[in-house]
């Protein structure tokens, strides 16, 4: 269990510092104070960006801080400046035509791990395996994070029961191949024989995907038909930290970063049977850093 949820016991938000001591007005501070206790890179660089103010992104020219969230381009920092994620499954992201692309969360993941996130704008829509593939909604025949490989594998034996032009084994073995997050010559993957348990353990899921958009305009797409056979996974219960909350909606209603953090948690403690030691939480480098400048501009203004 990470410090973050560790923290969330303690109090009903989500929130950042290890360092709690047994003074009571230490804690209610620390309450006030989210997304601490996380292994995240310096913000340093972010500080100083800044600093120096918006700049024009060289692609769009449009008016940016740190990214265009139109080009999916650094501005003011460079690839070497940032924290690059490598994940253990890879990502889509269906965004709503609609969301305002400079409140979306969605392009932090994107930019920080840009190997592993894809993300689409609705209708826009992949065609996937559903035997391969969940979908992160929450919904009455939606599993947690913990049963979906049990469902994935049921879905996955049911459909090759009726498949004779190979043998089972030798289907499996290709399929393994194919679609397995994490390859022998994947560095982060340890050795040969650690990367084919990995594998092991991933297959056969191919890809998560996040919806991003506002929860009042979630239901058109999680209806289409394309998305209608995917296995639906629900996270547990978490709060939010999002500054932009939504009128009328509780704060079990997470960003998307948020949402994409959590899954990854949880599936490399329930899934790949790790513990948890802050493999994904750079996923939240941007997130934090914006969480942090918000609340300290709130701050200023209520002491005005």
């Amino acid at each position: 269990m990470s410090s973050l949820d560790h923290d969330q016991h303690l109090h009903p938000s989500c929130r950042d510092k290890t360092t709690v001591t047994s003074d009571s007005s230490d804690a209610h501070e620390l309450a006030k104070q989210p997304l601490q206790g996380l292994k995240l890179a310096s913000h340093a660089v972010l500080e100083e960006a800044q600093q120096k103010g918006r700049l024009k992104c060289s692609k769009c020219g449009g008016s940016r801080m740190f990214f265009c969230y139109t080009c999916c381009s650094l501005v003011g920092v460079t690839p070497q400046d940032i924290p690059l994620i490598k994940l253990p499954v890879k990502i889509d992201i269906i965004k709503h035509p609609n969301e305002t692309d400079g409140k979306s969360t969605a392009i932090h993941a994107k930019i920080l791990a840009p190997s592993d996130v894809n993300i689409y704008t609705y209708p826009c829509i992949p065609d996937y395996e559903k035997e391969k593939v969940v979908l992160v909604f929450p919904g009455p025949g939606a599993v947690s994070v913990q049963d979906m490989m049990q469902c994935l594998h049921h879905q996955s034996d049911s459909k090759s029961s009726y498949t004779f032009d190979e043998p089972r084994i030798k289907r499996l073995k290709s399929e393994e191949v194919q679609d397995a997050t994490y390859t022998a010559e994947n560095p982060e993957s340890g050795t040969p024989d650690g990367a084919k348990g990995l594998e092991s353990r991933v297959f056969p899921l191919q890809k998560v995907v996040f919806i991003d958009s506002t929860w009042n305009q979630t239901n058109k797409i999680s209806t289409d038909e394309r998305l209608q056979d995917l296995l639906q996974v629900e996270l547990k219960m978490r709060k939010t930290c999002f500054w932009r909350h939504q009128k009328g909606k509780p704060d079990t209603y997470l960003a998307t970063i948020e949402a994409i953090y959590y899954f990854l948690k949880d599936f490399h403690e329930h899934c790949l049977a790790q513990e948890y030691n802050g493999e994904y939480d750079n996923i939240l480098f941007f997130y934090s850093y914006l969480h942090s400048v918000v609340s300290k501009a709130k701050t200023s203004a209520q002491k005005c």
